[in-house]
Formats: C-alpha cells, structure tokens, sequence
C-alpha cells in the first residue's frame, strides 16, 4: 500500500464527498494550489458508452475559450508551398522524409503532427510509433488537412484532442490551477458541453454518468451534471 504524504491526506480532507455546481469546484480545486510549480488542471468525464462498438467511440477535439496555459509544441509534414505556410503559421518543425527519420530515429518532442493530405505516404509508416503516443496525424481529428496553417494556429491557441479510452472515459487538461477561477470554470464548461453534444446516437440510457476535475497533485472534486 503506497503511504500518503502528510499533504495529500489533509487535501483529501478538503475535497468533498458529494458533487458540486461547478463554479465551486472550481473553487475548492484552486485551494489545493500550494505546490512550487503551476498545476495543470484536468477534467475527465465517464461516459455511458460501450467502447468496444465503434458507433459509440467518442473523439473530436475542441479551442478552449482560455487556452491550456502553455504553448503546444507543433510539427507538420508539408512540402511545397505548404512549407511556408506552415513556418509563417507558427509550426515548430517542417519537413518530409527526413523529419520521419528523425521520428524513426526516436525523436517524439512535440505535442501535436500535423500533415497535409499528401504526405501521408510518408507519414503513414510512423503509425507505430506516433499511434501509441496519441501523436497520429488523423482526417477525423482533423491533423490531415490542406489547410495545414489554421490548424496550427488552432493548437498553437489551446485546442485539446480527445478521444474515449477503453472504460467509457474522456479527459483533457482544461488550464493551470493560476488561472482565475472564472476562466477555468468556462474552459471546463466548454469541453462538457461539447462531449455532451457529441453523443452517439447509438448510446441508450445515461450517457454522462460523472465529471470531475482535478490538478497534477491534487485529489479530484466531483461536479454536478447538468
């Protein structure tokens, strides 16, 4: 049994048993912000979906209103005159076959690939790598697209991808804990209301059965459904 630090038992002291409108767990959340760093904050939500029936596989990504709190590190695989595009636009790193060996090679220091629809040739060997690290290029995701330049500038502004894992749950980072409170509630408040709306039309019954949001180190705060 992994013993608790003297921190975390009086946090879990504070944390409430019962779910509360979200404005005040948001409120509790940012009382536990007494680390030396700034806590990323996390909602994660679980669903009443069967993930095993692909009709029922929630994923899509959305712009927070506040953004995440950093700046996300992007690649793109372009060539052409979508290689200006993408640099003017903010990407990090550019390239073709030789930014895939450098994958290849074990180089996995970026958030996000994005890739226009005609290199996927080239991209499309590296799924064993970028494919266990949630880092493939995908159409559904939108990170395969012709307009390499606005979805660099959609991540680069804190957009969060998303995608149902295999219990029923989706959970993205909503901010930092030094965010005002008003901020955050509305960031959380954004992503809930876009899963909601994603619903698949095959699910019957319940289908937000529990939100909670929680901090890097800190014990998660159960919210009210709507």
């Amino acid at each position: 049994m992994v013993k608790q630090s003297k921190r975390t038992k009086a946090l879990q002291e504070k944390a409430s048993e019962t779910a509360l409108p979200l404005d005040e767990a948001v409120a509790l959340l940012k009382t536990f912000n007494n680390t030396k760093f700034d806590q990323s904050v996390e909602v994660a939500m679980r669903l009443g979906v069967d993930p095993k029936q692909a009709d029922q596989i929630v994923r899509s990504s959305i712009v927070l209103p506040h953004g995440i709190g950093r700046t996300l590190k992007v690649i793109v695989f372009a060539k052409g005159d979508k290689v200006d595009e993408a640099t003017e636009a903010g990407a990090d790193e550019v390239g073709g076959p030789e930014l895939a060996d450098k994958i290849k090679g074990g180089w996995t220091d970026f958030d996000v690939c994005i890739a226009a629809p005609d290199m996927m040739g080239v991209v499309g060997p590296l799924g064993r790598i970028l494919g266990p690290r949630g880092l493939m290029p995908s159409p559904r995701a939108g990170t395969v697209t012709p307009d390499v330049a606005k979805m660099i500038k959609e991540y680069k502004a804190g957009k969060v991808e998303f995608r149902n894992d295999s219990g029923g749950n989706v959970h993205a980072v909503v901010g930092k804990l030094s965010f005002d409170a008003a901020k955050l509630s509305e960031n959380v408040r954004a992503f809930v209301d876009h899963v909601t709306a994603l619903k698949p039309t095959a699910v019957k019954g319940q289908y937000v059965k529990g939100i909670a949001v929680s901090a890097t180190m800190s014990p998660s705060v159960r919210v009210q459904s709507a």
